[in-house]
């Protein structure tokens, strides 16, 4: 959802690649929260994170627990930064309680990434 949202709203100042420590496969409740908000991630693959994407980012951004106590040593001069969110593919309950913590999630991130953006944006004049 993160890289949707980077792509959508910081296309034309930023490049951006997402990846993990484990590759996920495609979340079906993923895709459709973002389909409600009429955004199409469909095509995005789930990436295992490798060196060479290291090498290439300036900022790293790390989601969920997992992630941030994974995360490889980072080359000099790759910022790194950690959003603590919970991971919307651990909930638990109905389906509509499920797809619930999807939007929520989806929501939250949404407003890092815009937050996160402006910041970069205002760095970079």
């Amino acid at each position: 959802m993160a890289e949707g949202w980077a792509r959508k709203l910081g296309s034309e100042q930023f490049q951006v690649r997402s990846a993990g420590i484990e590759s996920h496969g495609k979340n079906p409740s993923a895709i459709a929260v973002m389909q409600d908000v009429g955004m199409d991630i469909s095509g995005q693959e789930s990436t295992r994170l490798d060196q060479e994407m290291l090498e290439w980012a300036d900022l790293v951004i790390t989601v969920c627990g997992d992630a941030d106590e994974s995360c490889p040593a980072l080359p000099q001069g790759t910022d790194r930064e950690h959003w603590p969110l919970s991971d919307p593919a651990k909930a638990t309950g109905t389906q509509d309680e499920i797809m619930t913590a999807f939007r929520t999630s989806r929501d939250d991130i949404q407003q890092r990434v815009a937050r996160l953006l402006e910041r970069l944006a205002g760095a970079t004049h």
